[in-house]
């Protein structure tokens, strides 16, 4: 069969495009340089045209399914291209941890050192003005206008190049397992309610409304050229738009968060846009699974900040993390419990995990607001999320670990040897009880935080902080807690019960979690069972400290692997966003 001259090069397309998507790490590594690079210009020019065309929802035609197709090569395809040939391009150059840390802390009345002792995860706290504005470079892209505009000038053509950016599980260590189950969601226009929402709180109700729910029957839709438009109509009608993953959308704020995630010691951080009209509120009282920096980039706001009610901090992702607006609705209203902060341009305020709060536009003229409310407001939250792994009851499971892959066995006996695996893994439990009860065991660790120039006070403050874990897991893990734990989840709720500690896996080393093995041990061993328990739980905490720098290194590996993961995906994510 003869193919027409003008078939060849979308054949050619169509092949690579097939190639690449089913290769692995080893095989695409192994493409000359070259050719990748030029490659990746082509399809990157061709996706700004496809992107361009699909908004306008008129070259594409939808065909089995959502998908669109441009000729016979599925557009979510062309944009998995783009992102596996991207992954370990740096797109991003990571900022200073000096230039993030001396930003938000060099101006302030607050050192660094006197936030992280005395507000870190504790309480809420005015930071001051940023010194340099790191901003700037992603301020230009908006080229901000009047503040008393209608809407701002640069909402559509921002909105315009965003596309969807499907979410990566904290726990996701292979980026290729991401795109196998992710592909699918490639390649649209941004979801609402995922990507963006548009939504304003009425405050009488203070019920949260969504725009696009309130004027359309679909829960969850794509944004194309018509409804971006409407997002103009509905800033006029005082609604919220609220933007996730801006580190993925915008090079200089990816840097940003790369530098402020080694501030803090986590693999990553995100960063949210929040842009609300004059005398509005966006979202409804609430408290996040993560702390926040709220940084005023235009206008001002109003925030109020309630007391938690518990000490125990929420964890990410968690089924008790957030707060359902009717249980923060009877939080405690007295004035002199709840904070208020005016932010103006340039400030900074910290909202640790937990701390219910809102902000608004409405804002009283107290000579102290140029312009009166200010007009509208543009801020972005940057989010450091602390994952299972990187709290202290996760560096407590990571020395355990290391400690038991160090213990010499070569003169033990068959038994000795299960019984001591069958302690390390119902200390493992233990350890897990004391962190869902134990405040101190929720808080992120620092061990992996980049060191700045004059943080040994920090490296001191992290080891006093485990020494002081120590003595609590020596006093109350308990054997028989654990093993009741054990045995509820695997009788009553057919579950793992260490399910929860699969990230252990992605240690050095070998480790066995043998559900058989522990129920034999147990039923054939008991009493010997809780002897070798106590002595493994001894052992442990009296030697471990010593060994803490080694510890640390462990920690350190497992943050990198999470780390490398987080920024190939972030870099994939922003080169479908250089259109």
């Amino acid at each position: 069969m003869a193919f027409k001259e003008e078939e060849f090069p979308i054949l050619l397309l169509q092949a690579a495009v097939t190639l690449i998507n089913t290769c692995t790490n080893e095989l695409r590594e192994k493409i000359p340089i070259k050719l990748p690079e030029s490659l990746l210009v082509y399809l990157k020019q061709l996706w700004a045209q496809v992107h361009k065309q699909m908004l306008l929802n008129t070259a594409h035609k939808f065909s089995r399914g959502r998908h669109f197709y441009l000729s016979n090569i599925r557009t979510n395809n062309l944009a998995e291209t783009i992102f596996r040939l991207s992954i370990n391009n740096d797109f991003a150059t990571a900022s200073s941890i000096n230039e993030v840390h001396g930003s938000i802390f060099s101006l302030g009345k607050i050192s660094f050192e006197h936030f992280m002792l005395n507000h870190w995860e504790v309480s809420p706290v005015l930071l001051g003005r940023q010194k340099d504005d790191i901003f700037s470079c992603f301020m230009q892209k908006f080229l901000l206008g009047s503040k008393k505009e209608p809407v701002p000038s640069f909402l559509s053509a921002v909105l315009q190049n965003f596309t969807t950016c499907p979410p990566i599980s904290w726990d996701e260590l292979d980026v290729l397992n991401f795109l196998k189950e992710a592909s699918g969601d490639f390649g649209f226009p941004v979801i609402d309610r995922q990507d963006i929402r548009v939504l304003k709180t009425q405050q009488h109700l203070s019920k949260e409304m969504h725009f696009f729910e309130e004027h359309s029957h679909y829960l969850s839709r794509f944004l194309y050229m018509d409804d971006i438009l409407r997002c103009e109509e509905a800033f006029k009608e005082g609604y919220t738009i609220a933007v996730r993953g801006m580190e993925l959308r915008f090079k200089s704020i990816a840097s940003i968060a790369d530098g402020l995630a080694c501030l803090f010691g986590q693999p990553s951080a995100g960063v949210n846009m929040y842009l609300t009209p004059p005398n509005s509120q966006g979202l409804a009282r609430h408290f996040d699974d993560h702390c926040v920096l709220v940084c005023q980039l235009s206008g001002v706001k109003q925030w109020t900040v309630f007391p938690r009610s518990s000490l125990l901090l929420p964890r990410l992702y968690a089924s008790d993390s957030g707060c359902d607006l009717g249980n923060c609705e009877n939080l405690i209203t007295d004035d002199d419990k709840r904070k208020h902060f005016l932010l103006k341009e340039g400030d900074v305020l910290y909202i640790p995990r937990g701390f219910p709060h809102e902000a608004c536009t409405i804002v009283e003229n107290d000579g102290d607001v140029p312009n009166g409310d200010g007009g509208f407001s543009l801020h972005l939250t940057l989010a450091v999320e602390v994952a299972p792994p990187f709290e202290w009851e996760g560096f407590a499971h990571v020395a355990l670990d290391h400690w038991d892959q160090n213990q010499k066995s070569s003169n033990c006996d068959s038994l000795s040897l299960d019984l001591h695996a069958f302690s390390v893994n119902v200390m493992h439990i233990a350890i897990k009880l004391i962190g869902d009860v134990e405040p101190a065991f929720r808080k992120a660790c620092l061990v992996g935080a980049t060191s700045l120039p004059s943080s040994g006070w920090l490296d001191m403050n992290q080891q006093t902080i485990f020494t002081h874990l120590l003595g609590i897991i020596n006093k109350k893990c308990q054997f028989f807690d654990a093993i009741n734990n054990i045995e509820a989840t695997i009788i009553h709720k057919h579950e793992d019960p260490f399910f929860e500690l699969s990230w252990l896996n992605n240690l050095e080393g070998e480790r066995s979690f043998n559900l058989s093995s522990l129920v034999s041990t147990l039923a054939k061993h008991r009493d010997e069972a809780e002897a070798a328990f106590m002595e493994v739980k001894s052992n442990f905490c009296s030697e471990v400290l010593c060994k803490f720098k080694d510890v640390q290194h462990s920690y350190n590996m497992l943050i990198d692997k999470y780390k490398k993961v987080r920024k190939q995906y972030v870099n994939g994510m922003l080169s479908l966003h250089g259109v």
